[in-house]
């Protein structure tokens, strides 16, 4: 429950952090539609010829992208864009996710090591119960087995690991198949394109620039859009495995610390 609130919270900041920005854009929109209004002509003739020293400003970045979003085609355009934020949205919640997930193994080690030579069993439940993270939930869980045998414990230790990592690689299908359907979506917009552009040859009966231009202009710009979208999430998704694998290897490694540990307090 706590994963899908938070899903739901990130997806739905990012959404209105982009409404906000297209409502921030048509305001600029209009307040340089009116000056540009009142303003005198940015170039002025000298002698019949036009000034070349007064030059029209660069548009803005968030501007030409949204001019591009528009001249893309709002349904396919609009389907990428959903894709990123519901991709960022997962690739945010696992990061946080992950983030929370990391303990300091070596740190509980040395707390569980030394609450079963003061308490025994019970006070190095105590530990990890108190002890957020993977980690210490496997080591409960082998504690909780403790009275049936080092390797029962060990077994434990094992299967629990394999839950864990399933909860870290919780919603990570989801974000593949966004990385997917990104380009694919950008592709078929070319698709589509290519069909207004032909329809519009057909059309004029005749094969000019002016009459292409319009149906491979939405088809390049679909398909930037989709490439983009897709190399992004790509790069949240390897940054995401990669602290899946790190989280993973530190949880092998303390459980096998764990293990010497109990085997030690056994023979005492």
């Amino acid at each position: 429950m706590k994963k899908i609130f938070m899903f739901l919270a990130v997806a739905g900041l990012m959404a209105f952090s982009a409404q906000n920005a297209f409502a921030q854009d048509e305001n600029t929109e209009a307040a340089a539609a009116e000056q540009e209004a009142v303003a005198e002509p940015a170039a002025e003739e000298v002698d019949g010829e036009v000034d070349p020293f007064n030059v029209k400003s660069d548009v803005p970045l968030h501007q030409a992208l949204k001019t591009k979003f528009i001249e893309g085609g709002a349904g396919f355009m609009t389907l990428v864009i959903l894709c990123l934020i519901l991709g960022l949205a997962i690739a945010i919640e696992r990061i946080l996710y992950l983030s929370l997930s990391k303990t300091n193994t070596k740190k509980l080690l040395e707390k569980i090591e030394a609450a079963l030579a003061e308490g025994g069993v019970e006070a190095a439940k105590e530990v990890c119960r108190n002890t957020r993270g993977p980690v210490a939930s496997i080591f409960f869980q082998g504690f909780l087995r403790m009275d049936q045998g080092i390797e029962v414990v060990e077994k434990t230790v094992v299967s629990y690991g394999s839950v864990q990592m399933s909860l870290m690689e919780s919603g990570l299908s989801w974000l593949s198949l966004f990385i997917a359907i990104a380009p694919s979506l950008g592709f078929l917009g070319t698709v589509v394109g290519m069909i207004q552009a032909f329809d519009a040859i057909q059309a004029a009966g005749d094969i000019s620039p002016n009459v292409v231009a319009g149906g491979m202009k939405v088809a390049l710009i679909t398909t930037v859009g989709g490439l983009i979208v897709a190399v992004i999430l790509q790069l949240f998704y390897n940054y995401i495995l990669s602290q899946i694998d790190k989280l993973t290897i530190e949880m092998e490694d303390a459980s096998i610390s764990l293990v010497d540990i109990l085997v030690k307090y056994e023979n005492k």
